[in-house]
């Protein structure tokens, strides 16, 4: 059985499709948010939510009222989750610089760093960091307009704009 399977077993409460949804899918997506965040506290914070929420949210999946797979409906789930988790720190405390939470680089820019020429890399990183944001979504997470707007808290309209004014900034700073 699928993922998505899974979850609609998961809809009418079956603890044992909970359990296998949950060791199919927790490794990966531990090491996915360990990329976007170093701090395990905060991980374990976004896991133990994103979980809870697939399981009270379940029926809204197989209702339809996520597109695309249920991985990538995970996904957007999870990353959600590690943003609560970080600004629920920063309300909890207001964190000195040396005790500021550690955020590892993201993966996609030490490869970038290594597979892109200077150019592009430059331009990528001159961008504004709201177009970044929804190129990073859209092109490098592979997520959708509708999966970065959740992502991002973002209404979609402004997911398209961004992403094209993206692609113009780019498409400028290498001609």
């Amino acid at each position: 059985m699928d993922e998505s399977g899974l979850l609609r077993r998961i809809a009418h409460g079956d603890r044992a499709a909970f359990e296998e949804f949950y060791a199919r899918t927790a490794p990966w997506l531990a090491v996915r948010l360990r990329r976007r965040c170093a701090d395990d506290d905060l991980v374990a914070d976004a896991m133990q939510e994103t979980y809870l929420a697939v399981w009270r949210a379940a029926q809204s999946f197989v209702d339809g009222g996520a597109d695309g797979s249920a991985v990538g409906w995970l996904w957007t789930i999870a990353a959600r989750r590690l943003v609560d988790a970080y600004r629920r720190r920063g309300r909890e405390r207001r964190p000195a610089p040396t005790d500021a939470p550690r955020f590892a680089p993201a993966t996609e820019d030490a490869v970038l760093t290594h597979a892109l020429d200077e150019p592009l890399w430059s331009a990528l990183r001159g961008l504004a960091p709201e177009l970044r944001q929804v190129l990073q979504a859209t092109v490098l997470d592979g997520l959708s307009v509708r999966e970065t707007s959740v992502l991002l808290g973002i209404p979609e309209g402004t997911v398209k704009t961004r992403a094209r004014r993206a692609r113009i900034a780019l498409r400028e700073a290498l001609s």
